[in-house]
């Protein structure tokens, strides 16, 4: 996989490039740049990020950065299976219980919820910070809903962190998950309420909570040019004469004013010529 000329591989997480000192100079130069790549591309190109991290798992597999982002990449691609085993691998790497979280979400995107909800409760979870606390909240209600039990859902999601009026870096995200639970339950009102005060804490602009806001207050989206606009704008086009015909018809008679006086004017020649006629006899 080709590199661009700015990355260098320096880039990376300083932690990360601990991690990589294990390496030979060049090989962890190499494992870098291509984990740099995997960063750059996972949201926009998550296909393309898929294939650097596939590079950087081959060069260096023993490695437990570079698990983790085989794993997000996969997981990214929607490779749940793999992403699961590669979390699995770098956990066993690190001893750390970060990945717990997503390794759910891997449950769930294989069809298992209730393995999902089973890891929400394991001990695993009391380990981790509150950012990953919140996340595992997010997933054991994806799982809730997933099993169709949404009044579930949403007692999962309420919580301090959700009540809290303090913007947090999953703030936004959870307020988006209890209010499309709400409206997923039929509490329209209830759930308006929540998607208004997502856009409060969604400074850049993760969700579409505005979207679905508008949606709910009945707001439609147009474009300045409507579809009948665009239609007459093409037919006119198509009735437009191209340049070599342009000529020929403006000499043409085009209104019936016209057309009525060359018949006089044809009538008056044909009068006169049968005048001529009888002088002649």
């Amino acid at each position: 996989m080709p590199i661009p000329e700015d990355v260098t591989g320096d880039e990376i997480d300083k932690d990360v490039r601990q991690e990589l000192q294990s390496l030979p100079k060049t090989l962890a130069e190499d494992v870098a740049k291509n984990l740099v790549m995997v960063a750059r591309l996972i949201d926009e190109e998550p296909e393309r990020a898929y294939a650097y991290s596939k590079v950087a798992l081959r060069l260096a597999s023993r490695v437990a950065a570079v698990r983790e982002a085989a794993g997000f990449a996969a997981y990214a691609n929607q490779k749940f299976s793999e992403a699961l085993a590669e979390f699995r691998a770098a956990r066993r790497m690190t001893g750390t219980v970060e990945l717990w979280p997503v390794m759910a979400d891997c449950e769930r995107g294989l069809g298992r919820p209730e393995k999902a909800l089973d890891m929400a409760g394991a001990p695993e979870v009391q380990k981790l910070d509150k950012a990953g606390q919140v996340e595992m909240r997010l997933v054991a209600a994806g799982a809730r809903r997933d099993m169709d039990q949404l009044d579930a859902a949403i007692v999962t999601l309420q919580s301090p962190e959700l009540a809290s009026n303090s913007v947090q870096p999953w703030t936004a995200r959870l307020r988006y998950a209890y209010a499309d639970a709400l409206l997923a339950a039929g509490r329209e009102t209830e759930a308006r309420e929540w998607f208004a005060k997502t856009v409060e804490a969604d400074r850049d602009g993760s969700t579409d909570a505005s979207d679905r806001l508008a949606e709910l207050d009945g707001v439609e989206f147009v474009d300045a040019m409507g579809e009948d606009e665009v239609e007459v704008e093409v037919e006119a086009d198509a009735e437009a004469p191209i340049e070599g015909e342009r000529t020929e018809r403006a000499a043409e008679p085009t209104d019936v004013a016209s057309q009525d006086r060359d018949q006089r004017r044809d009538d008056a020649d044909v009068a006169e010529g049968a005048e001529d006629d009888k002088s002649e006899d």
